[in-house]
């Protein structure tokens, strides 16, 4: 299985580097423009979002755009796992030291309760909800602790036919591309 799900994350890989920066944006926009429409994004007080790496959906923007109305948390890499933490505008940010991200300073945020809305990167989801990580384990040890409705984004090339899975894998509740819910 680890073999199956490296080969899917090379040819994610591959796929991606056929797209330039410009059109990553454009999808991007996109689906985060139709996000934000979603009636539990919008009921939602406290979301976790996620700093996005240049291979990921660019979430930067919308991260700016939204932690004056919501209260956004994002992902911290310690160690093997993700510690929550508050956005509170850019200049809080430093960069992190496992994938060199930019995430937020301050007091580690463990009222898991209150999250409501999560949004999830991935390499690659299926339309049944199965995500492919980066292969850490990171968010499969998050959220499990999380009682979070979860959303999968990913442009939609990542999207793959299906996701070989483990026990400890969570399903999104959906998974979202620029072209909307799958």
């Amino acid at each position: 299985m680890k073999e199956i799900k490296k080969q899917l994350r090379r040819q994610i890989a591959q796929e991606k580097s056929r797209h330039d920066a410009t059109e990553l944006t454009t999808k991007s926009t996109a689906l985060l423009n139709k996000l934000e429409q979603h009636p539990r994004f919008k009921a939602a007080h406290t979301v976790l979002l996620y700093y996005s790496l240049g291979d990921e959906v660019q979430t930067h923007e919308f991260v700016e755009k939204w932690h004056r109305q919501k209260n956004i948390l994002l992902p911290v890499v310690k160690g093997d796992v993700l510690e929550l933490r508050r956005y509170t505008g850019k200049d809080s940010l430093h960069i992190g030291e496992a994938y060199h991200i930019e995430e937020p300073t301050g007091e580690a945020f463990t009222d898991y309760g209150q999250i409501e809305f999560a949004v999830i990167p991935g390499v690659s989801f299926d339309k049944q909800g199965n995500r492919l990580g980066r292969g850490k384990g990171y968010y499969d040890r998050l959220l499990p602790l999380l009682h979070t409705y979860n959303i999968g984004i990913c442009y939609d090339f990542q999207v793959s036919e299906e996701i070989p899975t483990e026990p400890f894998d969570r399903k999104m509740d959906e998974v979202w591309t620029e072209n909307g819910k799958l």
